[in-house]
């Protein structure tokens, strides 16, 4: 079993149909550098600790290797002579060449792919006419229609764990996280489904438990979306709750269809509008220092947790790409940097949202106005004051003035707004 993005035990099929083809099964886990590479360090951390969380589950049997998967993984079957390899299948761009290329290397071993990170796995829905959803609304119909499978039976409990000679975890810098794992992760959830009652409304408002802070956990598929959605009644609260998790499968579904949407916009045109260069803005936007409390706020939460509350993800999104004009393909590095729960399809087609240019985009012409957005969602700046706590003494935190340690703010939101809309005219 070649664990990637379903580093969990529970409503497994793939691990479930490897233990049913034996009762001895090598759990493996490759470290790819490409992949390591181009993480974070906080993914990093969150990522091997989630693999020590899993090896424990499995009686220390996890088998760590480091290295290229076209060499590693017909290495470990031929080692022990398994006569299939058991996969989730992956649909982002980077995994799917993998696969391919893992497949073509195992020669006559079959790559056996079942279940995925996903209810409803890319590809599976299709428009009236064939063709691949390109808007979430008709999407969420197809996807509430077409529905899932219950949860996957669990494993035996006598199952068999081959233990191989492992390699190390390479070392992480520390940082922060939140519990990490399976039983972390049914735990959260489990916690938080009281809440669902007050999702809808609690979901925008940062200073509060509103959200299931789940996003990380289902990234690394330390729990599965379907697990959730059994849990789910047909109530409205709940029918929103469900909602979020469909936004995250069409995210996945436009990305399959169009990779190139890691690297360019999915509206082409959008690729001739004017941006500045980063300077010195954008690197006090990545400080959390440009004199805006909300952004400040979100910016120095990603920095501490590697996490962003998804309402204030929205509001920085929007300063970088309109107040400050920088290509948001810049702001969606930077997330992928120091998010824990950073998910190639989700964050760079929230980014392309933001920005207009996805395929299901907000309008250019929505600005936030990041201090509005602040008195409406984070009205008594208990958000912005655990972040920034500078502003504890301001007299109106959302519009401080001469706090000392505390920069001015640095530009003029209505101006540069006027901007970005002259920038938008000159390419429609």
């Amino acid at each position: 079993m070649w664990f990637r993005r379903d580093l969990r035990v529970c409503d497994h099929p793939a691990l479930l149909a490897a233990s049913k083809a034996s009762n001895s099964v090598v759990p493996l886990y490759v470290i790819d550098p490409t992949l390591w590479e181009r993480a974070g360090s906080p993914r990093r951390a969150y990522l091997t600790a989630s693999l020590r969380a899993l090896d424990d589950q499995l009686g220390g049997a996890l088998s760590i290797r480091v290295g290229d998967p076209r060499v590693i993984v017909p290495e470990v079957a031929r080692e022990v002579a398994a006569p299939s390899v058991h996969i989730s299948a992956d649909y982002a761009p980077y995994g799917m060449a993998r696969d391919s290329r893992v497949a073509t290397a195992l020669g006559d071993i079959p790559l056996t792919a079942i279940g995925s990170p996903y209810a409803v796995a890319p590809g599976r829905l299709h428009t009236g006419s064939g063709g691949r959803f390109k808007v979430f609304t008709p999407f969420f119909r197809a996807w509430l229609a077409h529905g899932w499978r219950k949860p996957a039976e669990p494993i035996a409990a006598d199952q068999q764990w081959a233990k191989l000679t492992t390699d190390n975890l390479p070392d992480t810098s520390h940082v922060e996280l939140p519990p990490v794992g399976e039983l972390a992760a049914l735990n959260r959830w489990d916690e938080f489904r009281p809440r669902l009652a007050t999702y809808a409304v609690d979901r925008d408002r940062p200073a509060i438990e509103g959200t299931s802070r789940l996003s990380p956990a289902l990234r690394w598929g330390e729990i599965h979306p379907r697990t959730v959605l059994a849990d789910l009644s047909d109530s409205a609260a709940d029918s929103k709750f469900r909602a979020e998790i469909a936004w995250r499968e069409f995210h996945a579904e436009v990305l399959a269809a169009n990779p190139r949407g890691v690297r360019e916009p999915l509206r082409p045109e959008y690729d001739a509008i004017e941006t500045d260069a980063p300077g010195p803005s954008f690197d006090a936007w990545r400080q959390g220092r440009t004199g805006f409390p909300i952004v400040d706020a979100g910016m120095r939460e990603l920095l501490a947790t590697g996490l962003m509350h998804n309402r204030v993800r929205m509001i920085v999104a929007s300063f970088l790409i309109k107040d400050l004009h920088i290509d948001w393909r810049l702001g969606a590095r930077h997330f992928m940097d120091h998010l824990i729960d950073g998910d190639i399809a989700s964050n760079q087609l929230n980014w392309q949202w933001v920005a207009g240019c996805g395929t299901d985009a907000a309008p250019y012409f929505r600005v936030f106005n990041p201090t509005s957005q602040g008195r409406k969602f984070d009205p008594r700046a208990e958000y912005i004051i655990r972040w920034v706590p500078e502003l504890a003494g301001a007299n109106d935190p959302h519009e401080p003035l001469d706090v000392p340690g505390y920069p001015a703010a640095i530009l003029d939101h209505a101006a540069e707004r006027r901007v970005a809309l002259k920038r938008w005219e000159q390419i429609r």
